[in-house]
């Protein structure tokens, strides 16, 4: 389930890096190729009609989207004209697309599916990443998780939107600069509360402004709880147990 073929992990270093911003949807696209080689491998490279319907999929996506052939055609043209994504004959002479991103990005296997799924779903809490990632790649722990984060960081490719709390927000940094602005401004809103708390001065703010940050940190808190328990239903399934049915149907 986690094997690629014909991977060269050994030289994820060799070629220089390229990589530049990318659209929404040269975003979707990519994470859908390569979330595809690592959990599905028998079914890639992929035609573009299984690269539209991983993308519209509902599950494990965020925000949900209904691409067509034609959209996701030339985001798949414009990754390939980067050098980012080839295109190979499958049978029946029907073409098929792969990706290029461990050279593209400079990066290594474990790396490249967080990458992957913050492509996927956007910003995401530490514990979140983790649950996500170990899909494609396990993760142990949160510790090796964060570790994982500050070597991106370290490559210039992702960072944190909140570096403080309990709920850490981690993001790629292959948003175009305007839309990596707006999720600075969205998820970076209580840093200024949480120094100030610290001081114990309280900034001036409107009460628009008040009850936009205490709505993001109880979606942060949301998300943190949704990412306990994928950590919990992980678990259960490592140790081969069986939840309580109630249980189940709550983490679904």
């Amino acid at each position: 389930m986690h094997s690629e073929s014909a991977r060269p992990e050994d030289n994820t270093q060799s070629s220089p890096v390229r990589w530049r911003p990318l659209s929404k949807v040269e975003r979707r696209v990519a994470g859908v190729l390569i979330e595809k080689a690592k959990t599905t491998p028998s079914n890639y490279p992929l035609t573009l009609n299984a690269v539209v319907t991983a993308c519209n999929q509902k599950s494990n996506r965020d925000p949900v989207m209904h691409l067509d052939e034609e959209t996701a055609l030339a985001a798949l043209e414009s990754l390939a004209a980067d050098g980012a994504v080839g295109i190979v004959q499958g049978a029946g002479r029907v073409e098929k697309y792969r990706h290029y991103f461990y050279d593209w990005l400079g990066v290594t296997k474990v790396e490249l599916s967080v990458i992957a799924e913050l492509l996927l779903r956007g910003p995401q809490t530490l514990g979140e990443l983790r649950s996500r990632v170990s899909r494609m790649d396990k993760i142990a722990d949160l510790g090796e998780m964060e570790q994982l984060v500050e070597g991106l960081i370290g490559k210039g490719l992702v960072r944190y939107l909140r570096s403080t709390g309990r709920a850490k927000i981690v993001a790629d940094l292959l948003y175009s600069t305007e839309e990596l602005e707006r999720l600075e401004a969205k998820y970076g809103a209580d840093s200024a509360v949480s120094r100030s708390e610290d001081s114990g001065v309280r900034p001036p703010s409107t009460q628009a402004s008040v009850v936009g940050q205490l709505q993001e940190r109880i979606e942060a808190q949301a998300r943190e709880i949704e990412s306990l328990k994928a950590d919990v239903a992980y678990l259960f399934r490592e140790l081969g147990l069986k939840r309580p049915e109630h249980e189940a149907t709550d983490t679904q």
